[in-house]
């Protein structure tokens, strides 16, 4: 098959012919039919995540069709359009049996932990687990931009955040995951403050609901900002971005007894951020992480699809093919795209 393929972190990606993949016994594998490009996936190409071994095929925002099942599979056959969530669970481990397929012991992650999806087949594990069954009517792009960064936002503000109508939501960063994050809280009645530094993905915040926004680079204090704002503080806030000063303004910019959900990834550099501590005592705040969302959960989110409340295609920047997805991996620092970007050709 073909595929993109790393050899050396921070060295550029290469399109390779590779193996195609064989299904594990409790697992499938998927033709790609449509993969996001993520930040994470950045992430990984320079380094900063110890799973991956060399040499390695990114990505995990994925959607496709069964094309072979292993033998213990029992919930899934060959042509069933599916998708998964970029973190599966084993299955077995306390924390899967308490329904928390997000924080497995023994996680699988396609893209890190194994082989992913910038390729034309993927093989996904514990597949009766982890497989997400998709509506006939969901087109792959559409169910490929859900994979990591808009069910990590669901579970964010609905599971972490606790979110409900009438609150406040300050969202910072408004990338892929602060987008999601943004209409999610919008269609739960919440309002939302959108934080950024682009006028341009600020003008799309507003486009899906955000009733005010923040430009970071024209404010002195972005915390005292939203304050006034929100006359008072956020309820609920969340540094979608993963940087030091977004996840301190997050806190900051909280109301007594607010919670801060922390869903972008701090790593490297960045892992150790300064936190205004003084003031999660004070006004009793919660700190939280959110990390990715159980297959199990999808249904809940995929109902306020049909009903029209969510429509994760409006996130849509651009569709590109698989050579193209090398620029697109290694720009991904500059932050120069608005809305999420696709592979759609093979």
């Amino acid at each position: 098959m073909k595929a993109v393929v790393y050899e050396a972190f921070s060295a550029p990606p290469k399109i390779m012919t590779v193996p195609d993949p064989t299904p594990e016994p409790h697992g499938v594998v998927v033709k790609v039919m449509a993969t996001g490009v993520c930040r994470s996936d950045w992430h990984g190409w320079v380094g900063h995540d110890p799973d991956i071994q060399l040499p390695h095929v990114p990505g995990h925002e994925l959607a496709g069709i069964v094309e072979a099942v292993g033998k213990d599979v029992t919930k899934w056959k060959i042509g069933d359009r599916v998708t998964v969530p970029f973190v599966g669970g084993c299955g077995a481990c306390p924390e899967c049996h308490s329904g928390n397929h997000q924080v497995c012991d023994r996680q699988f992650q396609p893209g890190f932990t194994h082989w992913g999806s910038f390729a034309q087949y993927v093989g996904l594990h514990r597949a009766d687990i982890n497989l997400v069954g998709l509506p006939e009517t969901m087109d792959f792009t559409t169910a490929a931009s859900l994979g990591c960064r808009f069910v990590t936002s669901f579970r964010a503000v609905v599971d972490q955040g606790k979110t409900s109508a009438g609150q406040w939501v300050a969202v910072h960063g408004c990338g892929g995951v602060g987008l999601s994050a943004i209409m999610i809280a919008n269609a739960l009645g919440a309002n939302v403050v959108a934080v950024d530094i682009s006028e341009d993905k600020l003008a799309m915040a507003r486009a899906l609901g955000a009733v005010a926004t923040v430009n970071a680079s024209e404010v002195g204090e972005v915390a005292e900002a939203v304050i006034e704002i929100t006359r008072g503080g956020a309820h609920v806030s969340l540094d979608a971005l993963g940087h030091p000063t977004t996840c301190f303004n997050s806190i900051a910019n909280l109301r007594k007894r607010g919670k801060h959900v922390q869903v972008g990834l701090m790593l490297a550099e960045n892992s150790t951020p300064a936190i205004p501590m003084s003031l999660v005592i004070a006004r009793e705040l919660e700190i939280l992480g959110s990390h990715g969302m159980q297959a199990h959960r999808y249904d809940a989110m995929l109902e306020m699809m049909r009903s029209g409340k969510l429509a994760p295609e409006k996130l849509i920047g651009r569709t590109i093919n698989l050579e193209q997805s090398i620029d697109a991996l290694v720009t991904m620092d500059r932050f120069e795209v608005a809305g999420v970007t696709v592979v759609t050709e093979f």
